[in-house]
């Protein structure tokens, strides 16, 4: 994976969230496109920037993440 690649994949998801606000991980995947990896790399770089907020959602025994841009 080219680091291009990542930082442009970073891109699709912070212009997805962004649009449409807090997602979760299958929303935003299926917004942008993104297989897992190629996801979990682009939110990898908004985190190191410090620009993405993951928030944990539990309801019983299930839980649910949430993703949102940094204020």
């Amino acid at each position: 994976m080219e680091i291009n690649n990542i930082g442009n994949n970073a891109g699709l998801v912070w212009n997805a969230l962004n649009a449409n606000g807090r997602m979760t991980e299958t929303k935003l995947k299926k917004e942008t496109g993104l297989a897992s990896a190629d996801f979990f790399a682009a939110l990898g770089w908004l985190a190191r920037e410090g620009k993405v907020n993951v928030e944990v959602e539990v309801k019983g025994a299930k839980s649910c993440e949430y993703y949102t841009l940094n204020a």
